[in-house]
């Protein structure tokens, strides 16, 4: 099986926000644990997790940074962008462990930077700034 292509199309679905497609590539006791948020769901209950995150960040996209394959598994370091509650645009990077199981994700462990994102643009403006303290 070819590792590679298969986290190519889980990351284009997740990208369109496309959850049938994202569940579609999961055991059906897939556990889904972001490490940073605490939240551990399983099965179809990664559905309706699915779900609010798309809701609340409906620009949530993920940018590729590097990739580690194994027999049966996929180490994916990613960056993130999305939009917060306060209307900027922020970055965080993580990655994501995927243990895979008869062609499919088992799980995936979450561990990123999500609790201290970088601001690209503050509210109202129309430049992309820099968080405070990260000037040279």
């Amino acid at each position: 099986m070819d590792l590679a292509a298969f986290i190519d199309r889980y990351d284009q679905a997740w990208n369109e926000q496309d959850v049938e497609t994202i569940m579609s590539m999961h055991t059906p006791d897939m556990v889904f644990e972001n490490h940073t948020r605490g939240v551990c769901v399983e099965g179809e209950a990664v559905r309706e997790l699915l779900e609010s995150t798309f809701a609340d960040q409906p620009d949530l996209r993920f940018r590729g940074r590097r990739r580690y394959i194994g027999d049966d598994f996929v180490v994916s370091e990613w960056t993130a962008t999305a939009t917060d509650a306060e209307g900027r645009r922020i970055e965080w990077d993580g990655l994501d462990v995927f243990p895979f199981r008869d062609g499919l994700i088992a799980r995936k462990d979450v561990y990123s930077g999500s609790h201290a994102p970088r601001v690209l643009q503050w509210a109202g403006s129309t430049g992309a700034r820099h968080s405070p303290g990260s000037e040279a």
